[in-house]
């Protein structure tokens, strides 16, 4: 298809998921600079720590030293998640702009519930009240399309890892980086039992591969499933 710089017709919520170290600041970047190009308007954001609340949130969860149960967890994303809607997401999209959002509702359903429930981290939320919990805070920003950037947990803790050796972070993995292998191999089963149940909303892309050919990929489904979409309508 060729690429238009038409404006979309409403506000579109775009998300990426997947483990530690699969990419996905990276291929967000790369989808805002060409939707940009295009001359389309583009909000890019991340959970947690999108909005002023947000960042003193971010701080105590990713914080090795900062060991909360679940439950407490949980509570802390979705009120991060709430000021999120309200500030950021919300007003992006009454004005018309494409939101990529790192990470959304699915990773609370995944790390909070699916994966600590397998891996025997902690007690669990039970799954059922996580998806409840994420809709009365969400209301009607549901995404329309998600990413889920699928690689081995091996190669996406290295990656992380990599990135700590360059970004001079060595020694500050957050906590989630810090946890097990087998944690994130839940973290990726979760991801994937996600999206065989809700086919119609994930695009599951390899992103063991470089990521220029990664980005293709994006592009691809996006321009087929969103731009496409919005010019039938």
């Amino acid at each position: 298809m060729a690429e238009t710089s038409e404006n979309l017709s409403a506000g579109v919520l775009l998300t990426f998921e997947g483990i530690e170290g699969c990419g996905k600041s990276t291929q967000i970047a790369l989808l805002a600079e060409r939707l940009r190009k295009l001359e389309h308007k583009v909000v890019v954001s991340r959970e947690p720590g999108a909005t002023r609340l947000g960042e003193h949130l971010r701080e105590l969860l990713l914080d090795p030293n900062h060991d909360p149960d679940a439950l407490t967890e949980l509570l802390l994303y979705l009120a991060d998640r709430r000021e999120h809607c309200r500030r950021v997401i919300g007003p992006a999209l009454k004005r018309g702009e494409i939101v990529l959002l790192d990470r959304f509702i699915d990773s609370t359903w995944v790390y909070q519930g699916f994966a600590a429930t397998a891996a025997g981290v902690g007690a669990a939320v039970a799954l059922e009240n996580i998806e409840m919990l994420n809709r009365l805070v969400v209301g009607a920003y549901w995404p329309r399309l998600t990413f889920l950037l699928d690689c081995p947990a091996e190669i996406g803790l290295k990656r992380a890892r990599q990135r700590n050796l360059e970004t001079a972070a060595v020694g500050v993995a957050d906590r989630f980086e810090r946890r097990q292998l087998k944690f994130h191999e839940q973290v990726r089963a979760g991801f994937l039992h996600l999206a065989a149940v809700a086919k119609e909303r994930f695009s599951v892309l390899d992103a063991a591969r470089p990521p220029a050919e990664l980005h293709n990929a994006v592009w691809q489904e996006f321009s087929r499933r969103i731009l496409q979409l919005e010019q039938v309508e």
